[in-house]
């Protein structure tokens, strides 16, 4: 729900939030590199039933990305879940 409207947030929302909070944590990036990030781990839930935690999994995946270190999530598909 959002606080101003108790409307109920859109996982749209929710993802504009995520890349917000990716340019903050990684400003010396290109922002079309965190859309990027950001737009490759959320289609890899595409046509998934459930997306309660979609905006979760594609924040994790984004930053594993966007950090560089060891395995990347969104290549390799492993979001520490298995998809169906």
């Amino acid at each position: 729900m959002n606080a101003t409207t108790n409307m109920p947030v859109t996982e749209e929302q929710h993802i504009a939030a995520v890349r917000r909070r990716l340019a903050k944590r990684f400003p010396h990036l290109d922002p079309h590199r965190i859309d990027t990030a950001v737009d490759t781990a959320l289609h890899r839930f595409d046509g998934r039933p459930v997306r309660d935690f979609v905006p979760l999994l594609v924040e994790r995946a984004a930053t594993a990305s966007l950090q560089g270190g060891g395995s990347h999530p969104i290549e390799s598909g492993d979001f520490g879940i298995e998809l169906r």
